[in-house]
């Protein structure tokens, strides 16, 4: 009786638990910004390509699905994503506080650092004291683009 009770509760709890699941949709939209070489860009051919193309092409290959990449702009692609125009985004999307409390992370994949880029003989440091009065270069949405 109690190996009876038992596979029965196992039953019913392996049962309950795959019901919690979402099923798998056929075709998952992925928003990308295909500027940001090597991980999201166009090669010659205007195929995308990269680091974050390849893992989500895996990703979708492992779960029985079709990808369909859909390109935005990246300051585009929060609002896509709440707008329900794409189901996820893989686009090297730093995640910042700002962005958490809009939509949800997994965990960080890869470590991508800015950097300062100047002339080999400038005098600029990296410090907001050196910086003053200068111009500087970013692109629009990307993380470091926060900074004012």
């Amino acid at each position: 009786m109690k190996k009876l009770v038992l596979s029965l509760s196992l039953v019913l709890a392996f049962s309950s638990a795959t019901v919690a699941f979402a099923a798998i949709p056929q075709n998952i939209r992925i928003g990308t910004d295909p500027t940001y070489a090597p991980f999201e860009s166009k090669n010659s051919q205007g195929e995308l390509v990269g680091f974050d193309i390849d893992l989500a092409k895996e990703l979708c290959k492992r779960i029985n699905t079709q990808c369909t990449f859909v390109e935005n702009p990246l300051d585009a692609l929060i609002p896509s994503l709440k707008a329900k125009k794409i189901d996820a985004i893989m686009s090297s999307l730093s995640i910042t506080e700002k962005r958490q409390q809009e939509i949800a992370f997994t965990d960080k994949l890869y470590a991508a650092d800015s950097r300062l880029v100047v002339a080999k003989n400038s005098d600029i440091q990296p410090t907001v004291e050196s910086l003053k009065g200068k111009r500087v270069g970013v692109l629009q949405g990307h993380h470091p683009g926060d900074v004012r």
